[in-house]
């Protein structure tokens, strides 16, 4: 991004639907956004069609552009959501894959699962399901933490908060997560 890029007239411009002003965007922020999904996502393939969905939308959602608020944040908010929006999706789909892969295996030996695999496996769809069920913030959080591997000082940035509040929130959100597992099965956390 060119500091003599005036990105508050580039977002007038582009709210009139000028097509130079998108361009002089897309040029100023693609690839700094491109690197920031690509730290979110795990190919580059993915993480190149979700800057490219960015920035149709943002195309598309030009008339509603607020010149009097970061276009930048508005940009990268965009991209942030869309990678949220693809790892729920593709995390809903490997379940799906894993639900037909364990009626596929029943079918085919003819027996139930053993008792200790389904166990698991309820197990393992409730803690997705209270990670879903958590506040958006603590979710987030939690999320980038212990499913993306970031830091407290990265996630505060990508939150626009501080680290102290990144730290609060995924201690509120595991001791949530310890409740419920407590309740489901008492004696899970003792071993």
């Amino acid at each position: 991004m060119g500091a003599d890029t005036d990105f508050t007239a580039l977002c007038r411009r582009l709210k009139a639907s000028d097509r130079d002003a998108f361009e002089r965007v897309f040029t100023a922020l693609h690839d700094a956004l491109f690197r920031y999904v690509r730290s979110l996502t795990s190919t580059r393939a993915v993480a190149s069609d979700i800057t490219q969905d960015v920035f149709v939308s943002l195309w598309e959602a030009r008339e509603r552009l607020d010149p009097s608020r970061s276009l930048e944040a508005y940009v990268y908010r965009m991209a942030r959501n869309r990678v949220y929006n693809h790892q729920r999706d593709r995390r809903t789909h490997a379940e799906k894959r894993e639900e037909m892969q364990a009626l596929t295996a029943l079918d085919q030996q003819g027996a139930p699962l053993p008792d200790t695999e389904l166990h698991a496996n309820v197990l393992e769809k409730s803690i997705q399901a209270w990670v879903e069920d958590l506040p958006d913030r603590q979710r987030e959080a939690f999320v980038l933490s212990r499913f993306n591997g970031l830091s407290h000082d990265e996630i505060a940035a990508v939150m626009g908060v501080s680290p102290r509040t990144v730290n609060n929130h995924i201690v509120s959100a595991l001791k949530t997560l310890r409740d419920h597992v407590r309740a489901l099965e008492p004696s899970l956390l003792d071993r």
